[in-house]
């Protein structure tokens, strides 16, 4: 059976942290510009010394400041939302003396010999034998469902393969999806999949190249947006499968991200690119276990804004566990390269990835 990782809170009592100094901080005069010498954030635990109490902040994000809000509260904000006013923590050292601390090892149990931490785990190739982490993956899903928020974070490659698109639907009709965010390819060809049962142009099946397929996309983007949204697409044209589709029909909410590179796009995609950080920052703050596929710069985006704990409603602090899959080691450990340590990484072809964790949970 799946557990949880144990939190272990730094102990205060110890002379450094009782000795340290409350941390320092300045308010920001330019609206969107921190003061010199801010505390920037990692996707790790940190504790703020405030009025002579050590202060975790509870909701965090890689590469942010963190503002003292009057009720003694620590709110982690981007730096391009900072606001006049703000009282910006100040300090460059971890450790305590500036009263900052980074609890980097909060869930690695002390007892443990094996040095087999299943949260941080590093990058691995495609030679790795990956079983053990797909049973425990397994085991974490089921304990998710019914404990807590499972995102998804999805390149186009699904869409490309009528074995994936089932496996995924099944995935989110089987109670296993609370979120889903890709960019517009995604939502197209697998809305261009329930449609015409190709992904541009070609048979998601026999891998066929249509008649005039080269218009399907298109012809499915102009029908959108036509409708005015995905949801009354799908009623306008009784689609009845695929990704999009299923998410719609159960209430799962998706953040689309547009880019440069984009047809159409869909209604739904979000041309700006920080509003569309935001949007995807606001679904990530709900998630407990986020899955990256295919697809390396939203990976990398998700990774920087995914903080290794959850802060739960009744205060006791769990684990997030980030996987990222790509057939390119590469990818996978670029994530890595960034500072997002706390991923476990599998090396493969998505589509055979979620064709073994839909089999694995019974679903196929």
């Amino acid at each position: 059976m799946f557990c949880l990782p144990e939190y272990r809170e730094p102990d205060f009592t110890e002379k450094r942290f009782t000795d340290a100094p409350d941390a320092a901080w300045e308010k920001v005069t330019i609206k969107g510009v921190a003061p010199e010498n801010y505390h920037s954030t990692s996707m790790y635990p940190e504790y703020f010394k405030i009025n002579g109490k050590w202060t975790l902040a509870e909701e965090s994000r890689m590469d942010s400041s963190v503002v003292l809000c009057d009720d003694g509260h620590l709110k982690v904000v981007e730096n391009r939302n900072l606001e006049i006013g703000d009282k910006v923590i100040l300090g460059r050292t971890e450790n305590g003396q500036e009263g900052i601390y980074l609890h980097a090892n909060a869930f690695e149990d002390p007892d443990d010999t094996e040095g087999d931490q299943f949260v941080f785990r590093q990058g691995r190739s495609r030679e790795t034998s990956y079983a053990r982490d797909y049973d425990r993956l397994f085991e974490l899903l089921k304990y998710e469902k019914e404990h807590g928020n499972i995102l998804w974070v999805m390149g186009p490659a699904f869409s490309f393969d009528a074995d994936a698109r089932r496996a995924m639907q099944a995935m989110v009709e089987n109670g296993y999806v609370d979120g889903l965010m890709a960019g517009n390819a995604l939502a197209t060809h697998d809305l261009e999949g329930a449609m015409f049962h190709t992904a541009l142009g070609q048979d998601i099946y026999t891998q066929k190249s249509q008649p005039n397929g080269h218009y399907n996309h298109l012809d499915v983007i102009n029908r959108v947006r036509k409708s005015g949204s995905i949801a009354q697409f799908i009623d306008d044209y009784n689609i009845d499968n695929g990704i999009m589709y299923s998410c719609v029909k159960n209430d799962v909410p998706f953040v689309l991200t547009g880019s440069i590179r984009d047809d159409g796009p869909l209604p739904e995609v979000i041309g700006n690119a920080y509003e569309g950080q935001t949007a995807m920052r606001n679904m990530v703050k709900k998630s407990t276990t986020v899955v990256c596929l295919a697809t390396m710069l939203h990976t990398i985006a998700t990774g920087n804004m995914t903080p290794s704990y959850r802060v739960l409603d009744d205060g006791t602090v769990r684990p997030v566990f980030l996987y990222t899959v790509d057939a390119d080691e590469f990818v996978v450990n670029k994530l890595l390269d960034r500072g997002s340590l706390a991923a476990t990484t599998i090396v493969t072809n998505v589509q055979d990835f979620i064709m073994i964790v839909a089999k694995g949970l019974g679903l196929m």
